[in-house]
Formats: structure tokens, sequence, C-alpha cells
């Protein structure tokens, strides 16, 4: 990897004369960043290119070079390729796309991995956009950047060519360790990138965009690593596609989709997770100037220049869960003796009045709510606007007030259009980001919050439940049988998993009522055990209500005519919230739990959160806060409040269950499980067996 990164002589294989040609532009950047290697252009045709000597191919270089950067069109790639291996040379970085498109054929691709492979090189691409490293003056790049590229500590690693050159070609807040675009990742994977980026000391934060882990595990190992260093990981996945859920067997399967498993990894791992290429600019520009293991408790103070402004603001902020700070009376006395008349003493702060001394005022001000104990960050959302007097005393007080304090200041545009390109590079060289674009401002801070929290959270302890003896062994045995569980059998599963479940029975014809009301007790509800009957309620297969045994013996006589005589009766289950539990199996990251609204919405909703197993109850906790049922479960409009902990309880013994047993499940339903005052009950499962893969 140093020799793809940091390597001491480079080879450029179709460097060119020809104004503006990639070949031309990629002698130039080498040139331009400040790289003390060798550099040396390679072209039969030409004996000079920018000054530098021109060498007819890789076998007549003077000086051995650690890396080949080929800028030729498929039909030559892939002897090029070949003769940098012959000569020795281990990293090599290949522009084309190498997708069989042109005169080379459809194997191209597959003879270039094999021969990476087989030498062991590293190599960034096919179909790379290029790879820099600022702070050791690499530049490996065909296309010219619009802005100068300055050494920072974001460590990018982007599967997209394109969001490669947004970032790096246009953004100027954005300073740079390493920036690679890692193309088809034949032989060289982000994964790989990552793992040499957290072993730099420059690396601060590292900015993924990704499509996929090609090496889930080895991705995983980075993203602990990350984790033990406090190195924040940034990460914009694409490709969220639902396409799967249609081949799911359960509810759970349907409403989790392909992207379910990353959203667990990334929960699990304290990933910062964006969804547009502004949310992820922003958030790497903030965490690259805010040391996040440094940050304070507190929350968000808002400082404007409009009622307006702060009023949309403050609306933006509520959607999006941005956690405002509760001034002191302190602080608000502070205040009151530098505001104008009319404006009030509060979070967030109208700090613009008549303008008569308002640069001591709004230093005063900037010092006072940065200073407050419950403020952890203060933003000034202005539009600032180069040529504004206004708008550089606001910026220069909320550098001075950061500085001084060690508390982190941010500036936020809420509009994108204004032109503030030279204010925002003074404000950046105060420290303080510029983010552009209220929502992606609020977003950027909250995922500060949320990491700053997820850390404190991660070290607490959070026991795992205790299970008896021999219950996992017991059930790996029955699971590997080929016989399916039935809805009685997968109930006995959570129970012995400690998951409160109802008394039940089965039946298999009328001489078997008598004993299962004795069994489950009365009021009971009755529901067909028919094979192949997944769901239910789709076949009126659940008869709830019975009071009495004549109106079992009625309701099984109906019920039985229709699907069989297979059934069983349940004791029924005090009334609550509907909540589904579930377990998945990833084929990349093994099981997942998910918890969800239950009921028959379930699909509907999509209400649901997912988290690796096996996690403990206060986790469990986190996760039904997260869920938009969570007001209901807590005594909304009226409703007695549910028994959370009995909850989080059930749903981290069901990440136990599936820590254990979860290589042996498909996919497994809990629906509904009923959360009231007196705790909660899963009065239905469904569990698909799975045969793992040898």
């Amino acid at each position: 990897m140093d020799a793809l990164l940091r390597p001491s002589g480079i080879a450029l294989v179709g460097a060119s004369n020809r104004p503006g040609s990639p070949g031309r532009v990629m002698v130039e950047q080498a040139l331009g960043g400040g790289y003390g290697g060798g550099i040396f252009p390679i072209n039969p045709r030409e004996t000079e290119i920018s000054g530098l000597p021109c060498h007819p191919d890789l076998a007549a270089l003077p000086a051995p070079v650690d890396l080949a950067v080929i800028a030729l069109g498929e039909a030559r790639t892939e002897a090029a390729l070949a003769d940098a291996i012959a000569r020795g040379i281990p990293a090599a970085v290949i522009f084309a796309g190498c997708d069989g498109t042109d005169a080379t054929g459809d194997g191209v691709l597959a003879r270039l991995t094999a021969m990476a492979r087989e030498a062991g090189m590293a190599l960034c691409g096919p179909n790379s956009m290029g790879l820099v490293n600022p702070s050791f003056g690499l530049n490996v790049m065909a296309y010219a950047p619009r802005v100068a590229l300055r050494p920072g500590n974001i460590a990018l690693i982007a599967q997209s060519g394109s969001a490669f050159s947004a970032l790096t070609y246009n953004h100027d807040r954005l300073g740079f360790s390493l920036a690679v675009s890692t193309g088809r990742e034949i032989a060289t994977r982000s994964e790989d990138y990552l793992h040499w980026a957290l072993d730099r000391p420059e690396t601060g934060v590292i900015g993924l965009f990704q499509e996929t882990a090609r090496d889930p595990d080895r991705f995983r190992d980075a993203l602990d690593r990350a984790e033990a260093r406090g190195i924040p990981v940034v990460i914009l996945k694409v490709g969220r596609s639902e396409v799967a859920a249609q081949f799911a067997a359960s509810h759970s399967g349907a409403i989790a989709g392909n992207a379910a498993a990353y959203e667990a990894v990334f929960r699990a791992h304290n990933v910062i997770e964006t969804h547009t290429l502004d949310d992820f600019a922003a958030c790497l520009q903030l965490f690259s100037h805010v040391d996040p293991l440094a940050l304070p408790d507190g929350r968000l103070s808002g400082v404007h220049d409009s009622g307006g402004e702060r009023e949309m603001v403050v609306d933006r902020a509520e959607d999006l869960n941005v956690p405002y700070a509760v001034l002191s009376e302190h602080t608000k006395a502070r205040l009151s003796e530098n505001l104008d008349a009319g404006l009030h003493p509060e979070n967030p702060l109208d700090a613009w009045g008549s303008g008569q001394d308002f640069e001591p005022k709004i230093n005063n001000m900037m010092n006072a709510l940065i200073t407050d104990p419950d403020v952890g960050v203060l933003g000034l959302f202005v539009d600032i606007r180069d040529g504004s007097w206004t708008s550089g005393t606001c910026v220069a007080a909320l550098a001075n007030a950061s500085a001084a304090s060690g508390k982190p200041g941010v500036v936020v545009s809420n509009f994108s259009g204004v032109n503030h390109a030279v204010m925002a590079s003074d404000a950046i060289a105060a420290g303080l980001p510029v983010i552009e674009g209220t929502d992606e401002g609020l977003s950027a801070i909250r995922a500060l919050f949320d990491w700053r929290d997820a850390r404190r959270h991660a070290a607490t302890a959070d026991p795992l439940p205790h299970v008896a003896p021999g219950i996992a062994a017991k059930w790996r045995l029955r699971l590997t049988k080929p016989a399916p569980l039935d809805e009685a059998e997968a109930l006995s599963l959570l129970a012995d998993y400690g998951i409160p479940t109802p008394r039940l029975a089965r039946i298999s014809g009328p001489a078997d009522i008598d004993a299962a009301v004795a069994t489950a007790g009365l009021p009971l509800v009755l529901k067909t055990a028919a094979p192949g009957v997944a769901h239910k309620s789709d076949v009126n297969g659940v008869i709830v209500g019975l009071h009495t045994t004549d109106e079992v013996r009625a309701a099984y006589a109906d019920l039985s005519a229709r699907l069989g005589p297979q059934a069983i009766v349940a004791e029924m289950a005090p009334k609550g919230a509907e909540l589904a539990f579930g377990i998945l199996h990833d084929d990349s990251f093994g099981p997942l739990v998910m918890l969800a609204t239950g009921g028959i919405w379930i699909e509907l909703l999509k209400d649901r959160t997912v988290a690796l197993p096996p996690f403990g109850p206060a986790a469990a906790r986190r996760m039904i806060d997260r869920l938009r049922l969570a007001a209901m479960l807590t005594g909304a409009r009226g409703r007695p409040p549910a028994d959370l902990d009995a909850v989080a309880d059930a749903l981290a013994r069901l990440s136990r269950l599936a820590a254990d047993l979860g290589d042996l499940i498909a996919e497994m339903d809990v629906n509904p499980v009923l959360a009231g005052p007196g705790g909660c009950c899963a009065v239905d499962a469904l569990l698909t067996p799975r045969t793992p893969s040898t």
C-alpha cells in the first residue's frame, strides 16, 4: 500500500505533450503537488514532456519506481500492466474502464484481475479517477481540479469516480490526508485503503462513498480499529434497494430491505451515515475541524441576524431532532446587557437590532453563549457574504469565542447561493467550518452530538441476559433437522430464551379440546396450525375472544372445516401496543435483529430499526426510542405506558438467541409482541430455517 500511496518514484504511462489531454494533465498534476520522488513520463513518440525526459517504455526506466500510472485506452492497458509486472513495479493505477467494450474483448477485466492478484500488486482501478496524498505531494489524476488541493486530515475513499471528482476538484473547504477513487477494485479494495488510512497519524476523519463492502469481515475490522482510535467514519451508502423484499418469507424480511445489514453495522460501529453528497461533505468538514473526542457535554446554541430565518431554522431543527441548549439565568443576564430594546435573551438568539455598538456587543454575546454550561456547539446561522461588515464582524466574534472557550463554532449559511468565497476561506483559516444549507448544517451538528453520545453509551456496561445452560445446544440440534418448526415450537424456542409467551396447547381433533382448554385457560384464542400457512390472519385462521369451551368447539369446527384439523389454542394475552421482533440472516454480515411497529400494519408503516446481535437491555431501549411508535409506548393520548424495561429485556433476549442460533435461521418473525403496563408477550412466531453454507 505504501508503494501505491507513498511511492518513491512514478512512471506515467501514456504521458503526452498534447495540451489539455489526460496524458498532459497527468504530468502537470504530478509536477504540481510538490512530490519529491522521481517522475518518469513514458511515451515512445516523445523525448521530453513538461521539461522531463520521456522514455519509450517501462523497460527503459533509468531507476526503479514503485508506481506505474497507466493512462491508455483499453486495448493497450493489458500489455502495459504486464510490462509493469515484468519490471517488478509493485503498484499501479489504471484510468481506463476496462469493461470489454473495445477491441480487447469481454475477458479483459478478468485477465487484469488474475495478473494483478498473481503478482501481489496493489492496484487502484481500473475505472479510477486517480488518487491524491496532499501531505506527501502526490497527485495522480488525469483531469485538473478547479481548486488547489490542500493538506488536511480527511481520508476520502470513494467507490464513485464522480463523487471523488465532485469533492476533490471543486470543494476547497475540505483538507485531505488522502483521497482515492477506488474504481473497480479488482485487486486493492476499499477495506485496504481504510486500514492504510487508520495507520497514518494524519488521519482525523474517514469519508467512504460506498456501493458495497467487498470484504465484509475486513470492513468491520477497519470500523473496529476506527472506534478504538476514536476516528469518526462518515459513510454515504448507495444502492439501498428494496428489490429483495419480494423474496422474503416473513414480514421482517419484507420491511427490512437490502440496506438493513449496513444500517445495523453502521450503528454497531458508531458510523455517521449520510444520504447526499452535500450532507457527506458537511459532516466531513465539521468532523475535520472538531475533535469529537474533546467535544464537551451540551447542545446547540444558535445566533441569527434575522427573526424570520431564526424561525425557519428552529422549525428544521425540530424536524431533524437537533437539541438546543437551555441557557442559565447567568447567561441570560449577560445577553440582556448587550441586546438592543425589543430583543430577548433566548436560544437561539436574534442578535441584530439597531446595529449601534454591534462589534463589542456581538463579541460579548458570543462569549456568553459559548461558555454556558449547557452549550456544546455555537452555530452562526447567517447568510454571510463578502464585503459585508456585519457578516465579517459576526464571523470574527465567533472565531474569537471558539478559540477562547475551546468549544467548537460553526458557520451555517441558510442560502447556498450567497457569494462568500473569500469570507468562507478566512473563516476556515480561523478554524471555523462553513457549511452551505440549513439542513446540511443542522444534520452535521446532530451527527456530531450523536457520535459523542454513542461513544459514551458504548463505554457503559450493558450485560447480556442470562440463558440457562444447554439451551443453545438443544435448539442448534433441533434446527439442523429437516422438519420445519411450527408456531408452537417457535414460541417454545422463545420461551426457552426467557421471552414471555402465552400458555398454549395443540389440537388435532375434537377429542383434544377439553385438555387443551384446561392447559391454556379461558379466555383463549384459536389459531390454525395448517402446514404452509405463514400469515394466519390472511386466511381468517385466527379466532380471538373465546370465553367458553362450547365457543371453542364451535370455532374449531369452522376452522378445521376450512383449513384442516391442526390447530393450537393459546391464552389471551393482555392488551397492549403491537410490536414486532425479527431475526434476519444477511449473507455478508450474518444475523440481524429487527424491531418494528407490529400487527397488521407492519408492512404498511415500515416503522423499524435493526441492530447486530448480541446486545443488552440498554441498547435495546435505544432501539425502542428510535421507533415512531415510541411516543405511544410512553403513554400518549391517555394510553397507559408500556413496561419498556420488559420490552427491552425481551428484545435483548432475542438478540442472544440470534447470536447463538442466527446462522441456522433465515428469517424469524415474532408478531405481534404485545407491550402493556404489565409487561410484554410474544403471541405469534414464524421461523424459516437456514442451511449454513460450507
